[in-house]
């Protein structure tokens, strides 16, 4: 089997994730904002517990007969139409959590808290979040601010932005721990997607997130005025 054939079109950062042994057979995982499950040919083929969510109804039916042509089996009930902000999964339910080029469409920011706090809710302690998203990191000179995080970038779209500082307060907010460090890519000063690897710890804390979040680029000046 060549390597299309076995890891489809796999995003090749979180195929490192495989390299590195952090996601292996036998594990859970969760692939929220699964699209047409680009990331899921490898994880079905290979037996893994794999599960995905959508918003879009027409990508969760792709999803599911992409599952039944890999497996044989019906798993109709692993991939379901739902937002990432209201997961109907328990908590503790996966040992991974996939959020594949999904979190920059946050509208704004108690958007963005809702998404990635049910994303940590439904993880396991001691499992991966893996998240690529855009982020303003190389072309902090490029992008324009549009108000609410919302940035409009040099190749004509308009995206929910994350920046270094960001990443590391909501990392220290949720408790998270680096597996790595947070790595980006630039692509030719036109936009840069970010990858984010975080750790869930065994140990429970009880501060509420949602009573500091962390403020979007301009917040805290306004609040000093």
């Amino acid at each position: 089997m060549n390597p299309r054939e076995q890891f489809g079109l796999i995003d090749i950062y979180l195929f490192d994730q495989l390299l590195k042994g952090r996601i292996v057979p036998g594990m859970r995982l969760l692939d929220a904002g699964c699209g047409e499950g680009r990331n899921l040919g490898y994880f079905l083929r290979e037996g893994y517990e794999a599960y995905g969510v959508d918003r879009s109804p027409e990508a969760i039916r792709a999803v599911r007969r992409l599952a039944h042509g890999l497996t044989g089996e019906q798993l109709e009930e692993r991939f379901r139409v739902e937002p990432l902000e209201k997961l109907s999964f328990a908590n503790d339910s996966f040992d991974a959590v996939v959020a594949c080029a999904v979190l920059h469409f946050a509208e704004h920011d108690e958007h963005f808290r809702q998404m990635i706090t049910e994303l940590w809710r439904v993880l396991k302690p001691g499992g991966l979040l893996f998240v690529r998203l855009a982020s303003t990191i190389g072309i902090e000179d490029l992008v324009v601010p549009l108000g609410n995080r919302r940035f409009a970038l040099p190749d004509g779209t308009e995206r929910y932005l994350a920046d270094l500082e960001f990443l590391h307060k909501w990392t220290d907010k949720l408790h998270g721990l680096f597996v790595e460090p947070i790595k980006t890519v630039q692509v030719e000063r036109q936009r840069s997607m970010t990858t984010w690897c975080v750790k869930k710890p065994h140990i429970l804390f009880f501060d509420p997130i949602e009573d500091s979040l962390v403020p979007y680029e301009g917040e805290e000046e306004r609040e000093q005025v």
